[in-house]
């Protein structure tokens, strides 16, 4: 597989080196230019795509199936804490936990994987030229696979519990989208941090298994009875204004907020334009850190 992905970008390396000589592409560092390059390496990012699913699957025996399995026997495990060791009141918690795990873990995944993807791939980045930034976008895509087979349980689950599919489960794609945004704002800022310091990695799982309890999944925003403190978890969190959207389309069949998703949204935007930045700012440089 390895191979593969050597083979796949030096093609695409000579093909736009052809291309140059004809007139075709210029040298530039502009936005543009670059979304053009990841267009062109596709085929690349969807073997590492590949090979990412792949690996993680390798030594399973279940394989792919553990994305469907997984979240539901965690979801099992809180169920039976929260129903017989703390109590809640909350109907049909299973549905409210699983429509908040599942994108938290798909950020959660994201972010970690998107951390280490230049470290890991050290070898492709040493031996051919491609636009460095297809790797994270590739950890993004990789785990995005994953959420969207894991949505499979999650509706059944909801139907299951007799809760009907209504009409706002249509802003789903654009709840998947921000998340992706998101993902891939803050994964470019991390990768290229993490190769100027290698203890990234490790601060990155602390912080986000705080930002765990400090998003609503295990309990809904509304036990805060601080209305300040709602804003703020609103505000400085972006993914609680994800999370509780997908508990408003799936299991309260409401429209999300439209302010604080317009507020996440913007945020999305602010950190990927910050993340592009401060990784194509660094990028030039990863080859000798290595």
């Amino acid at each position: 597989m390895r191979l593969v992905i050597i083979h796949q970008l030096r093609e695409q390396k000579q093909s736009l080196q052809r291309g140059a000589n004809c007139g075709g592409i210029r040298s530039q560092s502009s936005l543009v230019n670059q979304l053009r390059q990841i267009v062109r390496y596709r085929e690349a990012i969807r073997t590492m795509v590949a090979r990412d699913l792949k690996v993680r699957y390798s030594n399973s025996v279940l394989g792919v199936l553990w994305s469907l399995f997984n979240p539901l026997l965690i979801t099992v495990v809180y169920t039976l804490v929260f129903t017989f060791l703390f109590p809640n009141a909350m109907e049909k918690f299973p549905v409210f936990f699983l429509a908040g795990l599942l994108p938290w873990s798909f950020f959660n995944w994201a972010t970690l994987s998107c951390t280490t993807s230049i470290i890991a791939n050290g070898h492709l980045i040493s031996r051919v030229y491609f636009p460095r930034d297809i790797l994270p976008l590739s950890m993004v895509l990789s785990n995005l696979v994953n959420f969207l087979l894991a949505l499979i349980p999650l509706l059944g689950v909801a139907l299951a519990f007799r809760l009907p599919l209504r009409l706002p489960l249509l802003m789903l794609p654009v709840l998947i989208l921000i998340q992706c945004l998101l993902s891939l704002g803050i994964g470019l800022f991390l990768a290229a941090l993490n190769v100027h310091f290698r203890d990234t990695q490790q601060v990155v799982e602390v912080l986000l298994q705080a930002m765990f309890f400090l998003t609503p999944i295990i309990y809904p925003l509304e036990f805060i009875q601080d209305s300040q403190a709602q804003l703020m978890m609103r505000v400085l969190n972006p993914l609680t204004s994800l999370v509780t959207s997908y508990q408003d389309i799936i299991y309260a069949g409401r429209w999300p907020e439209p302010t604080f998703l317009a507020i996440t949204t913007i945020e999305a935007l602010v950190l990927l334009a910050f993340g592009y930045w401060f990784f194509h700012k660094n990028s030039p440089y990863f080859v000798e850190q290595l």
